[in-house]
């Protein structure tokens, strides 16, 4: 049986703490150290790298996780338990935050990249998509069976976010509304599929 590579919540945490921290020194328009970022996270130093090899990769991530927000948020006050609708408006305000932040996304993507895959103690990336599709799927997520549900997260996964954005561009040479429409296209398939 294979290791569950998922971090830990605590490790999560962790480094959630850390980029909440750089958005909040870097508010003031002065370039923040790891070290001071660590001690208003309430981490060691030691901690802090081994979540971002430097003060460079934490402060490209620092803003793009305060746009994604927190995915409960998305959906207070909405009670629809239409799965079609709520991925779709997932999908849309992740497209519209990586089509915005185009340049620190292809940044971090490359950092992501260039990691030992080997390497244990690597830092990983924050799972901001799984969240947000699992929010989307809050209300709805009895209507599917437990394996399609975990496939319907997976395949949806692999449509929101960062690298279907390149695929869109670097790929298929398709424009921003061309993707917008292949990947709301692709989500209601995705969901439709998994509801059969």
């Amino acid at each position: 049986m294979k290791a569950d590579k998922r971090p830990s919540n605590r490790a999560l945490r962790a480094r959630k703490d850390l980029l909440q921290a750089a958005a909040r020194l870097t508010k003031g328009g002065r370039r923040p150290t790891m070290e001071e970022v660590a001690k208003d996270a309430l981490v060691s130093r030691a901690t802090a790298y081994r979540y971002f090899k430097n003060i460079d990769e934490l402060l490209v991530e620092a803003p793009l996780d305060a746009a994604v927000g927190r995915p409960e948020e998305m959906f207070a006050g909405d009670p629809s338990d239409d799965p079609e609708k709520r991925i779709a408006a997932a999908e849309a305000a992740m497209h519209e935050i990586t089509y915005r932040n185009e340049s620190q996304l292809r940044v971090l993507l490359a950092n992501a990249i260039q990691r030992d895959p080997t390497d244990a103690k690597a830092p990983k990336r924050q799972n901001r998509r799984t969240p947000l599709i699992e929010a989307a799927l809050a209300t709805s997520k009895h209507r599917f069976t437990d394996g399609n549900y975990k496939m319907l997260c997976s395949a949806l996964a692999m449509v929101i976010g960062t690298e279907s954005m390149i695929v869109c561009q670097d790929v298929l040479g398709i424009d921003e509304a061309a993707a917008k429409k292949a990947k709301a296209w692709a989500v209601k398939a995705l969901v439709r599929a998994a509801l059969r």
